[in-house]
């Protein structure tokens, strides 16, 4: 089509299918190279040619590859491609639970950067002494939705605190909550009328310059939910940047996908209630804990634990998440 260009928004949305067929095509000819080199090595290997510790590391390295096609395979939800909205609360608990929830923000961060994500912190609220009270971060990279909807829920840490002068073994916990973050592809309705805006000054690192401007914006969007009824003021602060335009703009993004979040709630509670049970997943429920004195972290749902606290704490996420898929996945497509 001579004039495809000539409409930005469609033309970067049929650019954006054709990416993501071709990632099919890079995936599968990754597995078929890697299976045809396995053949050729294992030859080498009776003819002497290679040795078998050679001939074990490609295995390994074929069984990565068809299982990392695999997991891709399960993420064919709408909302599975898009990025995140990860959110963090400290629970209560004073200065323990703050720097609980500072670690997890640390861990997924970690994670993000393995995966070669991009990051942005949209809000920050330092605790009081340590730690951070929440935060929210957007995360933008292929399928980041998909694999960080498994963290959606509370996450328990038991350790000796290093505030407490007894040396007493204390328990924490923190709230993630993980929203799609919406793009131009998806379409989401927002009413002018029950927008309000007002603009402050950000606080927090930065120096002085940041606190000359009011660049923070505070957004409220008076939402009623079209299903029940029931009204609710869902109130967005953001502070990204030093430019009120570019902080309004993450915000009306954020909004957007807290509202497609919304409907998604929904068909996820008409389809658990048709398939009566058959659906584990509980929203908001405590999923995982973090025992540090037993060098023990431990998934709930599915039963898939670690004694590498370090590595998970680092950011080595892909076991639990690829746990979570695995058992739940299944479900979610037969329930589409």
């Amino acid at each position: 089509m001579p004039d495809f260009w000539e409409h930005p928004k469609e033309a970067q949305i049929q650019m954006k299918k054709i990416k993501d067929l071709q990632a099919w095509i890079d995936g599968y000819q990754e597995v078929a190279d890697a299976v045809d080199e396995l053949e050729v090595a294992w030859d080498f290997v009776k003819e002497g040619a290679m040795d078998e510790e050679e001939l074990d590391a490609m295995y390994a390295d074929a069984i990565d590859k068809i299982e990392k096609l695999e997991l891709r395979n399960m993420l064919r939800r709408e909302e599975d491609k898009l990025g995140v909205v990860l959110k963090i609360n400290s629970g209560a608990g004073g200065t323990e639970s703050q720097d609980w929830a500072s670690m997890l923000m640390r861990m997924y961060l970690r994670w993000c950067e393995r995966r070669g994500y991009k990051t942005s912190i949209a809000n920050i609220l330092e605790g009081d002494e340590a730690g951070i009270k929440s935060c929210t971060i957007n995360v933008e990279g292929d399928f980041a939705y998909g694999y960080m909807k498994s963290e959606n829920g509370v996450h328990r840490l038991v350790r000796v605190s290093p505030y407490n002068a007894q040396g007493k073994r204390m328990t924490s916990f923190a709230s993630v909550f993980v929203t799609p973050l919406v793009d131009d592809t998806i379409e989401v309705r927002v009413d002018p009328a029950l927008l309000s805006w007002d603009t402050f000054r950000s606080g927090g690192a930065g120096g002085q310059n940041v606190n000359k401007v009011e660049s923070g914006v505070r957004l409220r969007y008076q939402f009623t939910d079209p299903y029940t009824g029931e009204q609710e003021e869902i109130l967005i602060e953001n502070t990204e940047t030093r430019d009120q335009p570019k902080n309004k703009e993450n915000a009306m993004r954020q909004l957007r996908s807290i509202l497609y979040d919304k409907e998604l709630q929904h068909r996820m509670q008409e389809q658990a209630k048709i398939e009566a049970g058959k659906m584990k997943i509980e929203w908001g429920s405590q999923i995982r804990s973090y025992v540090f004195d037993d060098r023990r972290v431990k998934d709930h749902r599915t039963g898939h634990q670690t004694s590498d606290v370090n590595g998970v704490m680092d950011g080595d996420l892909d076991g639990f998440i690829k746990a979570y898929l695995m058992e739940f996945a299944g479900n979610e497509d037969q329930q589409s």
